[in-house]
């Protein structure tokens, strides 16, 4: 009967180093392609692009009017400066405007992983800084802030840790409770050897999806054109843009801003589409009843993106805001 325990044993840590095996070495039997007919994002650019380097990123960004105010145009994930194509010179009649690409995202240049020392460029906190390098350059010494998802949360981040640059908030669809990134659970395991190995396969997921994304992003998908999806796809013709956006997942993390939220001392209007499935508008009007004096704007038959689907009442929400200022 002795013999029967001990053989038990043995199949069981045959069995869990089998397991162990898999876990290990699996990941790296699965091929990862690598990316074709991709280009320097500098090909891709407009004839209106522009591009400055600030902390070591090559930032692609555009601008228009002059004088004050000022807006900085934050966009969300898996957009560019392209999202704020219908409302870009509408701003622009009321004062300077700036739209930049956010890192991993658009033109600017993607850092590949080994490149910098100290914090990844794409984590948040690199957001910010690189948001006030934006103003230092362009000399901008306050900017209203107009953040539309994850641009929004980086427009909120900035105007917490730098109150003295921020002249007022306009957050659209902001992503303050559904941001944060993955499950805190799973972020330990994004840095290992495997999941660097798949995160970029993970991220041209974006590029499967990325119509589908688009189109829950309106209220009316039927009005999300081919030329709208070809703005959106344009991105993905830039050299390593599946690696940089796994980066962005990797350094994305929660900022605590709920809890910061009685901090802020400035005029912040917060707006949403009515339906909205991507940020439920639930989640904004929350947002706008936990900051002390928001004004609250809900763009009816509108979704995720406002500013495009529905720019005459957008503006319409920005000019009342600011009449009151």
């Amino acid at each position: 009967m002795e013999w029967k325990p001990k053989k038990m044993l043995v199949t069981l840590l045959i069995i869990i180093l089998a397991v162990l095996g898999i876990a290990l070495i699996g990941p790296f039997l699965v091929p990862v392609p690598a990316l074709v007919n991709t280009v320097d994002e500098k090909q891709l650019a407009d004839a209106d692009s522009k591009f400055m380097t600030i902390n070591g990123l090559d930032v692609h960004y555009k601008e228009s009017g002059s004088g004050k105010p000022v807006f900085i145009l934050l966009h969300g994930f898996g957009a560019s400066v392209y999202s704020w194509r219908e409302v870009m010179q509408r701003f622009a009649q009321l004062g300077r405007v700036i739209a930049f690409d956010r890192p991993a995202f658009g033109l600017t240049s993607r850092p590949m992983p080994g490149s910098w020392v100290g914090d990844s460029p794409y984590s948040p906190e690199s957001q910010v800084s690189l948001l006030i390098g934006m103003m230092d350059a362009l000399g901008v010494q306050k900017a209203i802030l107009v953040g539309n998802s994850a641009g929004g949360t980086i427009a909120l981040e900035a105007a917490l840790d730098h109150p003295e640059r921020v002249t007022s908030l306009i957050l659209v669809d902001a992503a303050v409770y559904s941001g944060g990134g993955s499950p805190a659970w799973i972020r330990p395991f994004f840095n290992t050897p495997q999941f660097n190995h798949l995160g970029p396969l993970l991220a041209r997921q974006l590029q499967a999806r990325g119509d589908d994304f688009v189109r829950t992003a309106w209220h009316d998908p039927s009005w999300v054109s081919a030329e709208i999806l070809a703005g959106y796809r344009k991105p993905l013709q830039a050299n390593g843009w599946d690696v940089a956006l796994w980066e962005l997942t990797k350094a994305s993390h929660p900022l605590g801003q709920v809890e910061r939220l009685h901090e802020l001392s400035l005029p912040v209007l917060v707006m949403t589409g009515d339906d909205d499935r991507i940020v439920p508008t639930e989640q904004s009007q929350r947002l706008y009843l936990s900051i002390s004096g928001a004004k609250l704007a809900v763009i009816k038959e509108a979704g995720h993106l406002p500013h495009e689907e529905k720019p005459t009442e957008f503006m319409q929400a920005v000019l009342n805001f600011l009449s009151g200022l």
